[in-house]
């Protein structure tokens, strides 16, 4: 514990606010996801944005973003806007004659 309280409170008050703003950056690019008619490239663009904006708030947790919050992304996108790539699969046509 620290000797100055005060200290203590601030850094206590400083962690509620960026835990704030990742809640409400993580509420919004999934609703986004969920919400929006967008494009693969589009989707992921946002998700990219995210996570920076995330490791700018808590810069030695990628760690912990990889592991909550890339895999919830992740299936958002595969369920929102489609699998990241679509095979176009061509029928076999038999032969003519």
């Amino acid at each position: 514990m620290s000797a100055d309280p005060g200290a203590d409170r601030e850094a206590l008050a400083e962690e509620r606010r960026r835990l704030g703003i990742l809640r409400s950056v993580v509420d919004l690019t999934c609703s986004l996801l969920a919400q929006q008619r967008m494009t693969r490239p589009e989707a992921e663009r946002l998700v990219a944005a995210a996570r920076k904006q995330v490791l700018e708030l808590f810069p030695d947790k990628e760690a912990t973003y990889e592991l909550i919050l890339a895999p919830r992304f992740e299936r958002l996108m595969n369920e929102f806007v489609g699998p990241r790539h679509r095979a176009k699969v061509l029928r076999f046509r038999g032969r003519v004659d």
